[in-house]
């Protein structure tokens, strides 16, 4: 099952790769909680595959062949680059990645009082409820 929570950017999460297929995905994580079909934008419709136990949710390209393509973390015990990452502060974030070569950033307060900060290059969105990350979103890097 699952021994640590490892973000990898643009590679998927700890050994599922972006691209993977729902029946590979269901050989290493079993069954989801829960399954959502988001088909609101008819050209990117996708399947939402919820592991609410293990703090993440995982999502399927309906047009790329089932494919998976992004995650969404809520699970506190997430690593990036070794580091807990929901115990940073936004600017511990931002400065994680500028270690890292990535200093390109943005921010945006939504109309529901979430705080997105944004690293496009990366595409992971990071996402803030009262200065606590509550959140992490990010998908396969598209070339």
């Amino acid at each position: 099952m699952v021994e640590s929570l490892q973000i990898k950017l643009g590679f998927g999460l700890f050994n599922i790769s972006f691209g993977s297929i729902m029946a590979d995905v269901e050989i290493l994580l079993g069954q989801p909680e829960a399954v959502e079909l988001l088909d609101e934008i008819e050209e990117s419709q996708s399947t939402v595959w919820h592991y609410w136990e293990l703090g993440f949710s995982l999502f399927f390209s309906e047009n790329k062949n089932q494919t998976f393509y992004s995650v969404e973390i809520d699970n506190p015990e997430a690593l990036l680059w070794g580091v807990k990452i929901f115990t940073l502060k936004e600017k511990q974030i931002i400065e994680l990645f500028k270690n890292k070569g990535i200093n390109t950033y943005e921010t945006e307060i939504h109309e529901w009082g979430e705080k997105r900060l944004s690293f496009d290059d990366s595409n992971i969105d990071f996402y803030f409820e009262k200065n606590k990350l509550c959140s992490i979103n990010y998908g396969s890097i598209d070339n």
